[in-house]
């Protein structure tokens, strides 16, 4: 499993969509539109308790990378994997403590509060690409 900072976007990657997109789902995912594969999670397993949560250096506003939480296990670019290990795996790679933070809000809302993209901002709608990516990755019930 690898930190999502690990495929930080490059300065082009920031700036071009479309150069943005062309990226692997892994680092499309990690780094650029983890908050959607996380609410696509979610609207995927209504009948599911099914959390969006995020990481922020301690200390510090903007959050670092979103995910979705259930019983335990995380879901994001890297699968489903037990929650603590997705923070410790990106706490050593951001080299500082980490806190969790629960998000409440609605997409929309967080995007607002936390300048990230909705869907319409893409260079080409992310949620078909999101579904058949989680579609890829057994929740852990099964």
């Amino acid at each position: 499993m690898e930190a999502a900072g690990a495929f930080r976007r490059t300065a082009i990657e920031r700036s071009d969509q479309r150069v943005a997109w062309e990226r692997t789902d892994q680092a499309f995912f990690a780094a650029g539109a983890c908050h959607i594969l996380a609410w696509v999670c979610r609207d995927t397993y209504p009948d599911r308790s099914i959390e969006v949560a995020a990481v922020r250096l301690a200390g510090e506003l903007p959050v670092v990378h979103t995910y979705a939480v259930w019983g335990g296990w995380a879901f994001d670019h890297a699968g489903w994997n037990p929650e603590q290990q997705v923070l410790a795996v990106n706490a050593a790679f951001e080299g500082h403590p980490l806190e969790r933070v629960s998000i409440s809000t609605d997409l929309a809302e967080f995007c607002a509060e936390h300048h990230h993209r909705m869907p319409d901002r893409y260079w080409r709608d992310p949620i078909p690409r999101a579904r058949e990516y989680m579609g890829r990755h057994l929740p852990p019930w099964t």
